[in-house]
């Protein structure tokens, strides 16, 4: 209530100064309509007045362009405000789990503890998350790419061992792919990498422990309507014409 008071006087202050709705709304994450209930007896000076239709003309005449500007600091906004919910350094709990959330979607599933992605930033954090939670050392690690052909696979090497810390002594063969000439709407620059921690089954099955133990409150529900519909485990396997 405290906040949502200072919102509403801080909205009088900007639109007092002839702000429009938009502009306040980039300052005070508050609703277009909660906007406007506030600010419905504000009046305008004729400058202000004529500054904001200056304004509305200049953004009706950018058409399509203004409306993705729009939306771009709109999203700009919200994760800004959304990193605010975080608070860094994650404890162990959070960085246990969060790790955990990853592994369960980017894992290898019954094996042994591997990982593989393109996103640095992912395959970062699963390294130092192993070193964290399992007291692994990237030097230990084992890793291999899969890239295309007319990729530099020294070079790419070289980057992945930078970032991760896994020695080049411990990149197995990569995968080539075939060259291919259909269109890609994401060029992988740096290649997929595979990181695998040798002898590791006990550990994955650790793992999977924890997501089993995060999924329990849910478990019956999901059981009981996989018996609803166990007649769609009937449905007739694909047939590989090729």
């Amino acid at each position: 209530m405290i906040a949502k008071i200072k919102y509403k006087y801080d909205a009088l202050n900007l639109r007092r100064q002839g702000l429009s709705y938009q502009e306040i709304r980039q300052k005070i994450p508050v609703a277009k309509s909660t906007l406007s209930l506030w600010l419905k007896n504000v009046r305008l000076t004729s400058d202000q007045r004529r500054r904001l239709y200056t304004k509305q003309v200049a953004i009706l005449s950018q058409g399509s362009k203004s409306q993705k500007n729009r939306r771009d600091k709109e999203v700009k906004n919200i994760i800004e405000q959304a990193k605010r919910d975080i608070k860094l350094p994650l404890d162990f709990q959070s960085q246990l789990l969060f790790g955990t959330a990853l592994y369960w979607a980017e894992g290898t599933k019954g094996r042994a503890l591997e990982i593989t992605n393109s996103d640095p930033h992912l395959i970062l954090f699963m390294v130092k998350w192993l070193e964290n939670i399992f007291s692994i050392k990237s030097k230990d690690l084992k890793a291999q790419l899969n890239m295309y052909s007319q990729q530099n696979e020294n070079k790419i090497k070289k980057f992945w061992a930078e970032l991760t810390g896994v020695p080049l002594a411990n990149f197995g063969k990569s995968y080539i792919k075939p060259p291919n000439k259909n269109y890609k709407k994401n060029n992988l620059y740096y290649g997929t990498i595979k990181i695998r921690v040798p002898k590791s089954t006990d550990l994955s099955h650790r793992v999977f422990g924890w997501v089993q133990s995060v999924l329990l409150s849910i478990d019956p529900e999901v059981v009981k309507t996989q018996r609803k519909w166990l007649r769609l485990k009937k449905t007739a396997k694909p047939v590989n014409l090729q």
